[in-house]
């Protein structure tokens, strides 16, 4: 997903920067290291992540200027992990129906809580199935909320 969300990213102008969590399992670790990152950052940036990474960057946006955040099947909601504050920015999630990971109920919440938009595509937690549908989304978010 990554891979084709950032040749998308590239195609409308943006470069991007992806953060290695590898050594990180603990989703405050990543948040800390992603902070780091952020704030070393000229202008502020939009966040992109999936599962953990959604929590990861749904929590950096809450703290840091960010100029939008787009999650894929975000850890909201789950046992172990703080709860959230709402960023300020706009904000745009994909979940599967299907998800086993994650409810998608958790991400149904969240979004009316922060009145962002919510695309529930027939999928799993992993989403591999709907590149195409995940591309075309976030090609038009940059288009409309991070282009604008």
């Amino acid at each position: 997903k990554i891979l084709a969300m950032s040749e998308v990213a590239a195609s409308v102008g943006f470069s991007h920067q992806s953060i290695d969590y590898r050594e990180l399992d603990d989703p405050m670790s990543r948040v800390a290291k992603c902070k780091s990152v952020v704030s070393s950052l000229k202008d502020a940036p939009i966040l992109v992540g999936s599962s953990m990474g959604g929590y990861v960057s749904t929590a950096v946006a809450s703290e840091l200027e960010v100029r939008s955040l787009f999650v894929l099947a975000p850890a909201f909601g789950m046992s172990g992990y703080p709860a959230l504050i709402i960023p300020a920015c706009p904000i745009e999630i994909i979940h599967g129906w299907h998800d086993e990971a994650v409810p998608v109920e958790n991400s149904i919440h969240f979004a009316q809580d922060a009145s962002a938009t919510l695309h529930l595509i027939d999928g799993d937690h992993r989403l591999t199935a709907q590149i195409d549908s995940i591309c075309s989304i976030f090609r038009l978010f940059l288009e409309n909320y991070a282009l604008s």
